[in-house]
């Protein structure tokens, strides 16, 4: 099963640099137009190398759930947290991502020496990594950790989504796009109109295409 080529690089410059703990740090659900945005934090014991593990975006949800448990299982140390829809809507998505992400750090059981976040990003206008950081392009292909983190949010999320979220809101087939905007979200949109669960700031194109 193929999975990252060089999971340890990363991490182990980090360490070279005098880190003692690295944790690797992803969000899932930026896109979608209903629900949380969720992000996952994740210290694994140095060198280990989990089979298949991968991007989650590169994985099957089977090869997901997999991992999940592996991660879980054999972490040092995880953390999942999320922003609602609301406050998506009040401070904007960047920085509910930027909340996510120092939250599900925040989370951990003892603070890491360094964090390796995903992407580019690292601030918004209102809300900012606050913990040392490196950012780390394409990271969730390339870093065991941020790799790591990338299972453990992007399942919690698709979890709650396809569970409670589906089971509140039947009318909207929340199990079949998880939120995203598909044809048949925009077809629940149109018949029942938004949810609570829906972000207000995500559907101003749509409203104004029924104005």
């Amino acid at each position: 099963m193929s999975g990252l080529e060089h999971p340890w690089e990363i991490e182990e410059a980090a360490f070279a640099g005098g880190a003692g703990s690295v944790c690797g740090v992803d969000e899932a659900g930026a896109g979608p137009l209903a629900g949380p945005v969720y992000a996952a934090a994740v210290i694994l014991p140095r060198g280990l190398i989990l089979p298949g593990l991968n991007d989650s975006k590169k994985l099957s949800p089977g090869q997901r759930e997999r991992l999940f448990g592996l991660i879980c299982d054999q972490a040092e140390a995880y953390s999942v947290a999320r922003v609602e829809a609301e406050e998506i809507d009040r401070i904007d998505i960047l920085n509910a991502r930027m909340r996510a992400m120092q939250l599900a750090i925040d989370g951990l059981p003892r603070p890491p020496d360094l964090a390796l976040i995903d992407g580019n990003r690292d601030h918004g206008t209102l809300c900012a990594v606050s913990t040392p950081h490196r950012l780390v392009v394409h990271g969730d292909g390339t870093s065991a950790s941020i790799a790591a983190a990338s299972i453990l949010a992007k399942v919690s999320r698709d979890r709650f989504v396809v569970s409670e979220l589906d089971a509140r809101y039947p009318q909207y087939q929340f199990a079949r796009h998880k939120g995203y905007g598909t044809a048949l979200h925009y077809e629940m949109l149109d018949r029942y109109g938004p949810c609570p669960e829906h972000r207000k700031s995500f559907l101003k194109k749509w409203e104004r295409g029924r104005a």
